[in-house]
Formats: C-alpha cells, sequence, structure tokens
C-alpha cells in the first residue's frame, strides 16, 4: 500500500515536471486531460503538523490525507452521516470512496464528481469497472486502477450504501470557466494538473487547463475546494451549438438524453457543472472502446465523429452550467 501512495502522489508535492511542451500525435490521448506522474514526482515529507482549511475547525495531517481507508471530513455539517464505506472503505482492497470523490462527493479533475448521480447509474458504474466494460485510454493512471481494485473487492451491500449516499446529495458548482487565449504553466501535481508559481504563461493551444484554486486545500481533499477551467475562446458557445443541434450530423443533441441543461433524465447522468477534464476523457474513451457498457453503443455512435476541438468544446459548455 506504501508503493500504490507514493505513486499516487497525494499531498502537496516537492517536485514534478512543468508540462512546457505539449505536441499532440494524431488521435492520441491528449496528455492534458490525462495527466501521469512523472517519473521524479515525490510528495512533501509530513512533518506532523496539523494541517486546516476555512471554515472548519477540524485539524488533520499530511498523513491522514494520503491514508485510502480515511476520508478526511471537514465540513460535516455540509451532508447526512458518511456510510462507513464512505468514511472507512475496508482493508486491503475497497479504498473508502469519500477519499478520492470527497466527503459528499464533488471529486476533482483526477477522477468524478459523484454528488446526485442517480443510485442505478453509480451502480452500473461499479459493474462495468469490476467486469472491465470500464478502463481508460491511458491505463499507466493511478485513479481508475484504484477504481477497478475496489470494484473488484466491494460487496453489493456496501455499493448500494455508496450509492444511496452520493445520489441524495445536492451537486454544487465548484468550477468557473475563463476563456482565454494564453494560460498558466502547468505540472503535474498529481494525476491532475496545477498552476506553476511565478505566474508565466502560455497558448492555451486547443487544450483544457484545470486547475485547484488553492492546490493545498485541495490536496488536503477539502470538498469546498474550487477550480479554474481556461478553455479555448469561443469553445463554450461552440459547444452549446454542437450539445443543442448535434452540429448538422455530426452528432445527436445532447440535451435529447443529458436532458435540455444537461442536468440527467433518471439513470442517464447529468453533465453539467462537471470537470471538464473529466468529460473530454469520458468522451475519447467512448469514441476509442475503452468505455463500455449498457449505453457505450448509443454513446459510441454519438461520439465518432468528434474531433478533440469537438469534446473541448462539449466538455466547456456543459462545465459552464449550474449542476
Amino acid at each position: 500500500m506504501k508503493a500504490i501512495l507514493v505513486r499516487l502522489g497525494l499531498g502537496l508535492a516537492l517536485s514534478a515536471a512543468p508540462l512546457t511542451t505539449w505536441t499532440q500525435a494524431d488521435d492520441a490521448p491528449p496528455a492534458w486531460a490525462y495527466p501521469v506522474n512523472p517519473p521524479d514526482f515525490k510528495v512533501q515529507p509530513d512533518d506532523g503538523a496539523p494541517r486546516h482549511v476555512p471554515d472548519s475547525t477540524a485539524a488533520f495531517t499530511l498523513t491522514q490525507a494520503r491514508d485510502l481507508f480515511f476520508a478526511l471530513d471537514w465540513h460535516p455539517s455540509d451532508h447526512p452521516p458518511l456510510p462507513d464505506i464512505v468514511a472507512h472503505g475496508r482493508k486491503p482492497d475497497v479504498m473508502a470512496c469519500g477519499v478520492c470523490h470527497r466527503a459528499d462527493g464533488p471529486g476533482g479533475p483526477e477522477n468524478s464528481g459523484i454528488a446526485g448521480l442517480s443510485a442505478q447509474y453509480i451502480v452500473q458504474q461499479m459493474a462495468d469497472f469490476k467486469s472491465g466494460a470500464r478502463t481508460t485510454s491511458v491505463p499507466q493512471r493511478i485513479p481508475p486502477q484504484l477504481m477497478i481494485k475496489t470494484a473488484r473487492g466491494i460487496t453489493d451491500t456496501e455499493i448500494e450504501q455508496a450509492a444511496a449516499y452520493f445520489s441524495g446529495l445536492k451537486p454544487r458548482a465548484v468550477i468557473k470557466v475563463v476563456e482565454t487565449a494564453t494560460v498558466p504553466k502547468t505540472r503535474v501535481a498529481g494525476w491532475f494538473l496545477a498552476a506553476l508559481p511565478g505566474g508565466e504563461m502560455e497558448p492555451i493551444a486547443g487544450r483544457i487547463i484545470e486547475v485547484p484554486e488553492d492546490l493545498e486545500h485541495f490536496e488536503m481533499r477539502d470538498a469546498r475546494s474550487h477550480f479554474i477551467a481556461y478553455v479555448p475562446p469561443g469553445s463554450v458557445e461552440q459547444g452549446r451549438q454542437l450539445a443543442t443541434t448535434g452540429g448538422n450530423g455530426k452528432s445527436a443533441p445532447c440535451t435529447i438524453c443529458h436532458g435540455p441543461e444537461l442536468s440527467g433524465v433518471g439513470p442517464i447522468p447529468g453533465l453539467a457543472g462537471r470537470s471538464p477534464s473529466y468529460l473530454v476523457r469520458q468522451l475519447y474513451d467512448f469514441q476509442h472502446g475503452t468505455r463500455a457498457g449498457p449505453w457505450s453503443p448509443l454513446m459510441a455512435a454519438n461520439v465518432s465523429k468528434l474531433t478533440l476541438d469537438d469534446m473541448v468544446a462539449l466538455a466547456a459548455y456543459a462545465a459552464s452550467l449550474q449542476p
């Protein structure tokens, strides 16, 4: 488990390779959407000092923040009591759901926000992770590896408990979408991007650059963390037109299945307010067959003609909506 924690890279990084060159091979998974920790990635040693976040009387150490079987709950008044499977998981193979997805389910750019998703959808995704129907286009990323490992060890009863808890929560708006031609230079800070200190900028170059507003608070698993998603100029409107019209036959309108405001319909998940990095990964994975399951044939058909620019636009538009 110690090796997994080091590879997972949770906590404050001492060093990580800057992402200064963004070359994209034809049809390769976009590196900015699938960040991978560099080989020399290091995390800050725990000095034992208690950490704090705004508007909370709690205190936790870096070691506690890196414990995959202990969900830090900074704001217990924000949600009902955590089921044990969410708070602690079950050793040795079932990690606490509230660690990666946070105590009340907002998640982060490296995984998925799951607050407010239907219980039926959550149960199906766990089945897909377990069966191998849902994988990833970049297998070396640790977050999906942990999901697959957890899905293979968790019981049906535990899944139902977690699904009931997260489906009963109301998702919150945590992402600010900013259209811009230039973005902060970034580094990989634990399977997600973080702005480099110093404020140096570079062209956005067709990417989405999603970073925490406060890196330390997010790494300390504060569920109230917020993010800035920098997107190319004009992409929100381009995404709106594609989502609502299908782009003159390029795809079907997303609003048919996901609802007029992309807030979801029944077991079909809402897209509004979700991490745009996550959304691009899902569109790419559906298009390339690494995400399957009951709805995958319909999704695969609708994403087959999308370019990466289309995916960026759709994700930017969805992220700009209120969840």
